[in-house]
């Protein structure tokens, strides 16, 4: 955490804490359990410092007041002060990464590729004070974001989770996102955890948990400078990255984690472990532990085995190989962010400020993603000035992406991988209801009975297309086996790979099923604008050719009406491009990965009436 977060008051009491622990306590403190592993009783038992919610991993019917009920179980069960027990209350973490995108009726704001795209800090700081809200009103106090990746190939699955190529860019949003989501550390903040340390957007050939293979130097100058703005806006918590740097896993790196950032960075906060994150370190998970440790990992997300994980570091502290001073300065940490966090003198979760408020998933919050929305759309092209529509047009509407609201979410959303469909996100707006809403005579048809239509009809078609969702490695275009093996054998250790269906950046072999789609529409002779949800620039060639209107509409969340309010002209295109567009055909092969040309610089983004980028 940032030095204005630590006084001597809090060292002291942590101190004080600290002297009465047991063995026991301090390693419970360093362990994290997920929901489904671990009981109320269990907290009490093995004194556990933190529980989450994994990615889809949620109580009861996923409602609001499952949350809080859950919530305030593990928080009495961790506070029971007796003979036995400190009473030290644990902190709840969610990857609440684009809005409290974990439960029901959440307001699901763009994901950071399209906030990026906004350049529009005053909102990005509002967004992250809103998340807080509907995240306190579950009764959660501790957020996996935000993500301070920088995205260097798209071929990687997690290119949505970050805002720009540029890491000056990067580093703004970094202040805005911490600011917004811990405010003052009142009862109206939540804890940031800004990850993942280190390098994880620039693994080669884009590969998730990968190895990034760059000079400290570049290192540096690139990953690393985000999280200067991170720590001196008072982020109080960093998660390690899966990813290695020149084959050294970040999990085990004890110059990265220890020298760097707790040292040079002065980093006084608390490092926790990416999921299962050292369980690849070592083929044996006893040795895997001291590792984690002894690298400067104080908190250990550990959902699958956490009473082993238990088990290994009390038996490594007595035997020597994990020194009691490592632990006392992991659980220091712990002590002190739960105290600077104010958690001591809170209440349990369902007597807070904001446990259950009526701002969760309201119409306030909504219009806010709405404007969100609307500055995250970039235009990429306009003939004819297309754009605006008229509302009295007669529109053809279609594309599998158009009525979907799962799809315009993209991953994370609700479940880890995201949702196909309607039904899990009643309180959303696909971006046909936000089109209706608005042109009376707005007409929505299936691909399938597109070659039966009268042109005549119509005097404007829109075609939603684009990517379907996806999380993590799962996301990845991997377009050569070769180089999966290639990026084991470079890393000192187990390299975990999710597996994907995806092989190219080209979007007429990712989904055939939109270009087709294009093409009949095209040969209709209907004027056309074309819509791409997408978690990152692909390359477009064959449909950008086709399309009179082209808008690059990222992953944009539940308010489908901020596309409707740019279409029909109520309010003008402002987003610009934080990631070059790529075209076909490559420049030249680098190592064994395709380089492409550039078709839309940084910075690009039409208005109505205008050619030129912005920059």
């Amino acid at each position: 955490m940032a030095k204005k977060h630590f006084n001597h008051s809090i060292s002291n009491a942590v101190q004080t804490l600290l002297d009465k622990m047991t063995l026991a306590q301090k390693v419970g403190q360093m362990t994290q359990a997920e929901r489904t592993t671990c009981t109320p009783d269990d907290v009490y038992r093995f004194h556990l410092g933190s529980v989450l919610s994994a990615a889809g991993s949620c109580p009861g019917d996923n409602l609001l007041q499952d949350w809080i009920q859950m919530a305030d179980a593990y928080w009495q069960a961790s506070t029971t002060k007796d003979d036995h027990h400190q009473g030290i209350p644990i902190l709840y973490g969610v990857d609440a990464i684009h809005g409290n995108n974990n439960v029901q009726n959440a307001v699901i704001f763009p994901h950071n590729i399209g906030l990026g795209a906004s350049r529009d800090f005053n909102l990005i700081e509002r967004i992250a004070r809103t998340t807080a809200q509907e995240v306190l009103a579950a009764g959660v106090d501790w957020v996996f974001a935000p993500n301070l990746a920088l995205a260097q190939d798209y071929h990687w699955g997690r290119t949505y989770e970050s805002f720009s190529q540029d890491p000056e860019t990067v580093s703004q949003f970094a202040h805005h996102m911490v600011t917004g989501l811990q405010g003052d550390l009142s009862e109206t903040g939540v804890l940031a955890c800004v990850k993942h340390w280190i390098g994880d957007g620039g693994t080669t050939h884009g590969i998730d948990q990968g190895n990034t293979e760059l000079s400290w130097q570049q290192l540096k100058k690139t990953h690393i400078q985000p999280y200067h703005a991170a720590i001196e806006a008072g982020a109080m918590t960093i998660m390690v990255s899966f990813s290695s740097w020149n084959g050294d896993k970040c999990h085990a790196h004890r110059y990265l984690l220890t020298e760097v950032l707790k040292n040079d960075m002065q980093f006084h906060g608390l490092v926790i472990s990416d999921m299962q994150g050292i369980d690849y370190l070592a083929d044996d998970f006893y040795i895997a532990v001291a590792q984690g440790v002894n690298a400067g990992i104080d908190m250990f997300m550990v959902p699958d085995n956490w009473q082993q994980f238990i088990e290994h570091l009390v038996s490594h502290v007595e035997l020597g190989t994990v020194p009691m001073a490592r632990i006392d300065d992991a659980v220091r940490r712990i002590l002190s962010v739960k105290m600077a966090f104010g958690l001591f003198e809170k209440p349990c979760p369902s007597k807070r400020l904001l446990s259950g408020s009526p701002s969760f998933g309201s119409n306030t919050h909504r219009q806010l993603a709405r404007e969100a929305v609307r500055k995250s759309l970039v235009l990429l092209k306009n003939e004819n000035d297309l754009l605006p529509i008229n509302k009295g047009a007669r529109l053809l509407v279609c594309g599998k992406n158009a009525d979907n609201k799962g799809h315009q979410c993209g991953g994370f959303t609700v479940t880890w991988q995201g949702l196909s469909g309607n039904d899990e996100l009643p309180s959303a707006t696909s971006i046909w209801q936000g089109i209706a809403s608005c042109a009376t005579q707005s007409q929505l048809v299936e691909q399938a009975d597109i070659p039966a239509i009268n042109p005549e009809m119509f005097d404007a078609a829109i075609v939603v297309i684009g990517e379907t969702p996806y999380a993590e490695g799962r996301g990845d275009i991997r377009y050569d086996d070769d180089v999966v093996f290639k990026s084991g054998f470079a890393v000192n250790g187990q390299i975990q790979l999710i597996e994907s269906a995806r092989n190219s950046l080209e979007l007429q072999y990712l989904h055939p099923e939109d270009l087709a789609l294009i093409a009949a529409i095209h040969g209709k002779s209907i004027p056309m604008i074309v819509i791409l949800l997408s978690g990152r620039p692909l390359i477009v060639d064959e449909e950008l050719a086709l399309a009179d209107s082209f808008i690059a509409a990222w992953l944009p969340g539940s308010e489908g009406q901020g596309i409707a309010d740019l279409l029909f002209g109520d309010h003008a295109f402002s987003g610009t491009l934080g990631f070059a567009w790529p075209q076909h055909p490559p420049l030249k092969q680098a190592q064994d990965a395709p380089l492409y040309a550039t078709r839309f610089p940084v910075g690009y983004g039409l208005g109505y009436k205008t050619t030129h980028s912005k920059n």
